[in-house]
């Protein structure tokens, strides 16, 4: 009988310690080799998991008043999980119950917020439940150096990104920041993305939204994602626009201290 295949090792197999992607995999004759195949297919799994599940809003809601925050709950038009998948439109704006609900707080606060932050469970719930307490907690805190009023907390159910600004214009707040699970990855299925507009209204597009993105441990730090945000609403305020227009030319902040460094890794 013929000698099975033996797995082959790439000669570049050292380079996987500097990448999550998947290079230098091997070969087993002409196949991956068997650990190479289960760790994608594992991933895969993982990526669809994150997709479906569903963000318990009640737990977050309870997490964030622990915290000190005021909370708002929501759903997008898209009635279930399944909708929301096949309907990306109607996960782009509020159902009837939850858009009376924020008239009816407006009216009660009719003078409005000078930000509103909309947590949404996007395509990863699983990213909203790691991250979003951790960062909202860091944005909170330059938030109150810089005297801005904060609305409430929205969590909505089945949200995508300009979700956002329909709350913000509802809530009458002069900045959105929509916190969204992002589409997984096979090597990230917990991504939480950042979303800023200014001046939010149903219609704007993605080219009036700055983006942050890939906010994990892994990823970019809870600390230097909302260091550039931070940096985003103060530019944003003073030019009173946001988008491509709005460049992120915020200092860098070192590993050790969280200080900001004299260089930007954009400009050299």
């Amino acid at each position: 009988m013929p000698d099975k295949p033996t797995a082959i090792t790439n000669p570049w197999s050292h380079l996987r310690q500097l990448t999550p992607a998947r290079i230098a995999l091997g070969r087993a004759g002409t196949s991956l080799p068997t650990d190479a195949q289960l760790d994608f297919q594992f991933a895969h799994a993982q990526a669809r998991d994150a997709v479906h599940l569903s963000l318990d809003t009640e737990e977050l809601a309870h997490q964030l008043q622990d915290k000190g925050f005021r909370t708002l709950q929501l759903r997008s038009a898209a009635a279930d999980r399944y909708i929301y998948l096949q309907r990306p439109d109607l996960g782009r704006r509020l159902d009837e119950p939850s858009a009376e609900q924020l008239t009816d707080h407006t009216t009660e606060h009719a003078k409005g917020y000078d930000l509103a932050i909309v947590i949404a469970d996007g395509l990863s719930a699983l990213a909203v439940q790691r991250h979003a307490l951790p960062l909202l907690q860091r944005i909170e805190e330059q938030i109150e150096k810089d005297g801005w009023s904060l609305a409430p907390i929205s969590l909505v159910q089945q949200g995508r990104v300009a979700l956002g600004d329909e709350v913000g214009e509802r809530l009458k707040a002069k900045m959105v920041v929509m916190l969204v699970g992002e589409r997984p990855g096979l090597s990230s299925p917990d991504s939480l993305g950042l979303y800023f507009t200014y001046d939010p209204k149903v219609g704007r597009t993605d080219a009036d939204r700055n983006c942050i993105s890939n906010i994990r441990l892994e990823g970019l730090s809870y600390n230097l994602a909302a260091h550039r945000l931070i940096h985003l609403m103060r530019e944003a305020c003073r030019r009173q626009l946001s988008g491509v227009t709005l460049k992120d030319e915020a200092e860098v902040l070192s590993l050790e201290d969280d200080s900001p460094k004299a260089s930007n890794f954009l400009l050299d």
